[in-house]
């Protein structure tokens, strides 16, 4: 059956979740940033994820973005960096992240197809919003959908529910894209057609379901759909 509605995951498959360290990390006065910005930025993101899964299961949403910042605390800890001017120029970059270079050009490909293009992401309103504008993106989406509405974290089926109810399409004509392995199994075993966006080259996961398609980065989406 032909694809109609293609969501994507925003943080890491859109949005470049690395971008914040690493050009903080070149600013002046940041050499100490500089020797160790990859891990912190890897425990940044560990973290955050980690506390999304951890407050879904104990029941105690919080912001995504208040989450953001618990993960940057605990990484700087983690890194000996008791700074709090880093922890605030960290924080204003990462409201702007960039999207990954191929980004534009392959949402609009998917507009241009008539596809219905929208994200489906973890991240608050206000975080989406502002990544969304920093990018340029917002042209070629016809939503974006924020787990605020359920207070659930994805990979909650509650949160895969938020696209079905926005838009009356079987679930065979709709396309899931996200870079996070667990994230494509959670909207694989829900019943969307799904793309694995493996940057890292990671293995994959050994979870409920797995990927239908990986790719190394969103260049050929449109092609898929």
């Amino acid at each position: 059956m032909t694809i109609t509605t293609c969501i994507f995951d925003a943080y890491g498959t859109l949005f470049d979740v690395n971008a914040a360290a690493r050009q903080v990390s070149g600013e002046p006065g940041q050499e100490r940033l500089a020797e160790l910005w990859p891990n912190l930025a890897q425990d940044w993101r560990r973290k955050q994820l980690e506390y999304s899964w951890l407050r879904t299961i104990a029941g105690r949403f919080i912001d995504f973005w208040e989450i953001t910042q618990d993960s940057l605390d605990w990484a700087m800890d983690a890194h000996g960096l008791h700074d709090a001017a880093l922890r605030a120029r960290l924080l204003a970059v990462y409201k702007e992240l960039p999207a990954y270079p191929e980004v534009p050009a392959m949402l609009k490909a998917l507009k241009d197809a008539g596809k219905t293009v929208a994200i489906l992401s973890n991240g608050s309103k206000a975080m989406l919003q502002a990544a969304v504008r920093s990018a340029g993106i917002g042209e070629y989406l016809d939503d974006v959908i924020s787990v605020d509405e359920v207070h659930l974290y994805k990979p909650h089926m509650r949160v895969y529910d938020l696209v079905t109810d926005l838009f009356d399409v079987p679930q065979t004509e709709m396309m899931f894209v996200s870079s996070n392995g667990w994230d494509t199994a959670g909207a694989a075993g829900y019943g969307f057609a799904t793309v694995w966006v493996n940057r890292a080259g990671d293995p994959p996961d050994r979870l409920w379901a797995t990927p239908h398609r990986i790719l190394r980065d969103l260049t050929t989406i449109p092609e898929l759909a």
